[in-house]
């Protein structure tokens, strides 16, 4: 199973950033397996806002959560989540709502994350990849 963080979701919906866009609408399109975690869904919305000087409205981003959640199973979290992103946050020393991502990432089975935000948080079995740098 893979996911998504919030960046590669703004991304999708950014006009003003045609190459990052086209990367993670091409991702999105082609990943069959993908689920949508509870923690991104919420912030993608809040996050929506800094689009907002290219004219991208409220209603627009509640749209666009409406479409993902329709292409993507939505993976709530359970309460082994906070424990395990305590355990993240503490020992990696990564923000908070990463170590959330993680944690729900590792809870849920999935293998692989793309980020763009992530770098050196990737503990196994979890394979954090930032698909807007070139791989070589």
């Amino acid at each position: 199973m893979i996911a998504f963080d919030t960046n590669v979701l703004i991304y999708a919906c950014n006009k003003a950033d045609t190459p990052r866009q086209n990367i993670a609408l091409d991702l999105i399109s082609r990943s069959e397996n993908a689920v949508l975690l509870w923690q991104v869904a919420c912030e993608f919305v809040a996050a929506s806002r800094k689009l907002a000087g290219d004219g991208f409205t409220a209603a627009e981003a509640w749209q666009h959560l409406a479409h993902f959640l329709d292409v993507f199973p939505l993976v709530l979290p359970t309460h082994l989540v906070l424990k395990h992103a305590r355990e993240i946050h503490l020992k990696q020393q990564s923000s908070f709502w990463d170590a959330m991502i993680v944690a729900a990432c590792l809870e849920s089975g999935i293998t692989r994350l793309y980020s763009e935000d992530l770098p050196g948080c990737s503990p196994e079995p979890l394979e954090i990849i930032n698909p807007f740098t070139p791989r070589g």
